[in-house]
């Protein structure tokens, strides 16, 4: 009897020592790399589950050890997420076990979008049209369809779309980015409307995003802001045209083509502020948030004129015979 208890026992023993290493073989072939030599993108489609993804895997090869992922869910259910659809960066070294957890992770990859200071929401359009892997649900439509979709039904779209990088991922849409850009430009332009200083030619947050588009299509140069916002009120204010050119380009719309002639600046357009009298109807670029803060606090000063210089940079005038040898000098000698 002690006999055959002796030859049960050391079977158990060789039984506990094969299944540990049998378990320590299993976890080696889950901690081993993975078999990819650069970054590769891999993309979990949607609805689908781990064993489709695991045998997916093995076929391109990154994967040599099906039995060893599948038995993971037998003996550590808890270590496998479930996967979310998605694009995943699957890096050199990484090992099976992180593999998984990247796949069931937030961790998918983006892509930025960068909308420039001063573009207008045509030329954002486009740049949503063209974006990579980004969902198209805007294509085809009118802006007013557009704005109707954002819930801002009869809102005229221009000036309201906050320019700044955003970063999407395969599956995110078109009216996504609109909305954040949209979501972003409203609480920005509340911010910055608390802050006005008292003395303002302007009444409403409205009439500052118009201000402020009209300062971001005017000069890049973050010193200048202010005193171009500086130079239209006190134009506004002694009942002087704001006369600036952006605003004819935008009036003219696609016919624009880089010139803008004496006949141009003369057309009646509702934008043309050559023409008409105060702020256009509407915002005729998107301002960033620097242009924004300049509108609702202009310098102080007593400058009602400028002229590029050629540079970025602007020459400021008090008087009208300042201005004019300042064209002079900058523009008609350029020319």
């Amino acid at each position: 009897m002690l006999r055959v208890v002796k030859i049960l026992l050391v079977l158990a023993l060789l039984a506990g020592a094969a299944l540990f290493a049998g378990h320590r073989y299993w976890e080696s072939r889950l901690a081993a790399p993975i078999a990819v030599d650069e970054p590769t993108l891999y993309e979990v489609p949607r609805g689908a589950g781990y064993n489709r993804v695991v045998a997916d895997l093995a076929e391109r090869g990154v994967i040599a050890d099906v039995w060893a992922f599948r038995l993971l869910t037998r003996l550590e259910p808890e270590a496998v997420p479930s996967l979310r659809a998605g694009e995943y960066m699957l890096e050199p070294g990484m090992s099976g076990r992180e593999m998984i957890a990247l796949l069931g992770s937030d961790r998918v990859v983006t892509y930025p979008l960068t909308i420039p200071e001063g573009w207008t929401f045509r030329q954002m359009r486009d740049l949503l049209e063209a974006a990579p892997k980004l969902e198209t649900r805007t294509e085809g439509l009118s802006d007013e369809e557009v704005m109707a979709l954002l819930d801002r039904e009869g809102v005229h779209p221009e000036g309201w779309f906050f320019p700044d990088t955003y970063r999407y991922h395969k599956g995110v849409s078109d009216l996504e980015i609109l909305g954040q850009a949209l979501s972003r430009m409203e609480r920005i332009l509340e911010e910055v409307w608390a802050s006005r200083v008292d003395d303002l030619t302007i009444e409403t947050p409205y009439e500052a995003l118009i201000m402020a588009s009209l300062i971001e299509r005017e000069t890049g140069a973050p010193e200048e802001r202010r005193e171009i916002a500086g130079v239209f009120k006190r134009r506004m204010e002694r009942g002087m045209r704001l006369q600036t050119d952006p605003t004819v380009i935008y009036g003219m719309g696609e016919r624009y083509e880089g010139r803008i002639t004496r006949a141009d600046l003369r057309e009646a357009t509702p934008y043309n502020t050559y023409v008409i009298d105060g702020m256009p109807p509407t915002p005729i670029a998107m301002p960033g948030r620097a242009s924004l803060e300049a509108a609702v606090d202009p310098l102080p000063g007593e400058t009602l004129y400028f002229v590029s210089r050629g540079d970025g940079t602007h020459h400021f005038s008090r008087t009208l015979r300042e201005h004019n040898n300042a064209v002079n000098r900058y523009i008609r000698n350029r020319q």
